[in-house]
């Protein structure tokens, strides 16, 4: 990590000169969608970005590492969490990326910022009167929900996107409802997340997929021969990991050897406890806790189906902008059953890699498990198929080709 107050070194030799501010108060090595996203994005271009983000824990080291040079602001660790931080966070956030973005122009004299999403735009329209740059502003979903709501905030957040060279979209839902909600004529782009396989640790092949998988089967005592259906996510009412757990006991009275593994924590956790008790499938429903990122690559392995049955919920203040899970158990190939709704959309396609759902049908739902349950060479043909969806991606230096040879540096 290079600290603000080193401004004045020298930049590094290199062949061409970073001319991209890439901005984000959420960046690696802190673990988050957003950040992932935003990663991806630098090392499709490392030498024209510098990275602009607030601290986070084992950021040093990390950032040494990094073929693009990364400052940021600092957060004290007791701001980290609870109530102070949620409060300072943000105004920290506008007040240290507007200044020091500023500072970073009279070191690199960049012509382009791209703002990682909708938080703390305030700093960005800021930066956009002042400096003389022009500037892609990122969206995801919640980002945009949150402004909506407050007449202030979605006014001034109307004016930032109008200013904006560019809007980039997560997907194509969140694309459909920024159209809806905001009614704009700068040009939108959709650039879906992609999997960065080393997120997931050191797994070079697949002999070395099949020990974890089998690693994974043993620790819950589970047969190689049984069936596993897996979920990854926070453990919230709208996530609908109680719609799954309902067809366990469907699923062993047809006949099939199924177990449920869920990754995650949340506050909905002792419900779905009590539920799998409640059904007498609480040695058949594995709660696994939080996963760390490097160890999901053994439960992706150990599954046979992935399923999410999210549902917009609305009092939430929270929509399913993308829906990154789908995507990394489509990358494993796993066939998935996902909800026909919002981003998952992008990600999950109806009868190529896996079943779309109503999620409130208790019908639909049960037949594709037990469709999937019970054909091995479906779930393979889905698996298949899922791996190759997975590997497509969009390069952000599509954002820039009106500049003809510059965009493909």
């Amino acid at each position: 990590m290079e600290h603000i107050s080193q401004l004045t070194a020298e930049i590094r030799d290199k062949a061409a000169y970073p001319d991209i501010l890439v901005i984000s108060r959420i960046f690696l090595p802190k673990e988050a969608v957003i950040g992932e996203y935003i990663y991806n994005r630098c090392l499709q271009d490392p030498e024209r970005v510098i990275v602009l983000a607030a601290s986070c824990s084992g950021d040093k080291v990390f950032d040494e590492g990094q073929q693009f040079p990364v400052y940021r602001w600092f957060y004290p660790k007791y701001w980290r969490s609870g109530c102070v931080g949620s409060i300072l966070k943000p105004l920290v956030n506008i007040v240290c990326s507007f200044f020091l973005a500023i500072k970073l122009y009279f070191r690199y004299h960049y012509r382009y910022i791209e703002w990682g999403h909708g938080y703390d735009f305030p700093s960005l329209l800021l930066l956009s009167y002042f400096l003389p740059i022009r500037f892609f502003i990122y969206l995801h979903g919640n980002d945009l929900l949150c402004t909506l709501h407050n007449p202030v905030l979605r006014s001034l957040f109307k004016l930032t996107l109008k200013r904006a060279e560019g809007i980039v979209c997560n997907s194509y839902y969140t694309e459909d409802y920024l159209r809806t909600a905001l009614r704009l004529d700068t040009p939108t782009h959709v650039i879906n997340p992609v999997v960065r396989p080393e997120k997931f640790g050191n797994f070079a092949n697949s002999s070395s997929l099949d020990d974890l998988r089998v690693r994974v089967r043993q620790t819950y005592n589970i047969p190689e021969t049984a069936i596993v259906i897996l979920s990854v996510g926070r453990l919230v009412k709208h996530k609908n990991f109680d719609r799954v757990i309902d067809n366990i006991p469907l699923l062993l009275t047809f006949g099939v050897d199924v177990h449920y593994i869920v990754c995650g924590q949340g506050a909905s956790e002792s419900e779905l406890k009590s539920l799998a008790h409640r059904l007498r499938v609480d040695k058949r429903v594995h709660f696994a806790g939080y996963v760390p990122e490097r160890e999901l690559a053994g439960y992706y392995a150990a599954c046979d189906i992935f399923a999410m049955l999210t549902l917009l919920d609305a009092r939430a203040n929270s929509m399913e902008g993308f829906g990154m899970v789908y995507l990394e158990a489509s990358y494993f190939g796993k066939p998935v059953i996902a909800p026909r709704l919002g981003g998952v959309l992008d990600t999950v396609k109806h009868e190529e890699n896996g079943i779309l759902v109503n999620p409130n049908s208790g019908y639909e739902v049960f037949q594709a498990f037990n469709r999937l349950c019970k054909d091995q060479q479906l779930r393979e043909q889905l698996g298949r198929k899922g791996k190759e969806l997975a590997k497509r991606r969009t390069l952000h230096r599509s954002l820039y080709k009106s500049e003809g040879r510059n965009a493909i540096l």
